[in-house]
């Protein structure tokens, strides 16, 4: 047994490895150079065509974007957005969006105000005469008007879907407070995370007292976990505070 141990952490290191690789493979550089700036996808037998703005944060697209677009689509038999109602929280650029959308999801994209032109560009360009259901760009403050904007009597998820939403900004409680808002009983989490500063680590602790969490991948090579979450019924939440 001991033996085979290191081979086993070896194979599973190399299992890792060709996942991040296969991955990041699904991204392309236009080979001419045209008037306008874009990087194309690879994802449901098409090309996805993404815009970013350099001078907005929210506007670049990060891998986790990548981590959490393959997973849907590599796992469609588990996982179906068909006809399911899905939220993107900070969508950024739009790719979770544009994919969700292609594989016959029902989703709300949100974001910032200041990124919502860009979103709605890439959005609109790769999604329409290609999908079932036009998605709907709209803004979200986190922890602003949450509840008035998605009231939970009317407003329920079957998905939400995150990309690096966790990093050393200053509205994680509002993003906490968010997810808690929007997730009812039968709503599944997908979260991609990249992890680069403690805020990240404490915030997943804080995040498994309101939620069961499900780690999906573990990404050495590009610092990336993917989760499932769902919440966790008032008496277990009330026992983990009290034992906490």
């Amino acid at each position: 047994m001991e033996t085979q141990q290191p081979k086993t952490m070896e194979d599973s290191k190399t299992k890792q490895e060709e996942l991040a690789n296969a991955i990041m493979a699904r991204r392309s550089l236009p080979t001419v150079i045209g008037p306008e700036a874009w990087e194309g996808y690879s994802f449901s037998d098409l090309e996805i065509r993404i815009k970013e703005s350099t001078d907005l944060y929210g506007a670049v697209l990060w891998p986790s974007a990548m981590v959490l677009c393959h997973f849907l689509e590599t796992n469609r038999d588990k996982y179906n957005l068909t006809d399911k109602n899905v939220i993107e929280l900070g969508a950024g650029t739009g790719l979770v969006t544009i994919v969700s959308s292609l594989l016959g999801a029902k989703v709300t994209s949100t974001d910032l105000p200041d990124v919502l032109g860009n979103l709605q560009y890439n959005v609109m360009r790769n999604t329409k005469g290609r999908c079932k259901y036009i998605p709907l760009v709209t803004e979200l403050i986190w922890g602003k008007e949450v509840e008035q904007r998605f009231p939970r009597a009317t407003h329920c998820f079957d998905y939400i879907l995150a990309a690096d939403v966790v990093y050393a900004h200053s509205y994680l409680e509002e993003l906490m407070d968010t997810f808690d808002h929007l997730c009812q009983e039968n709503t599944q989490i997908l979260w991609a995370m990249r992890f680069r500063l403690d805020p990240e680590n404490s915030f997943v602790d804080r995040f498994r007292q309101r939620f069961h969490l499900e780690e999906l991948y573990d990404l050495p090579s590009l610092s990336i976990k993917l989760y499932r979450a769902w919440r966790k019924d008032r008496r277990t939440r009330e026992q983990g505070e009290a034992a906490a």
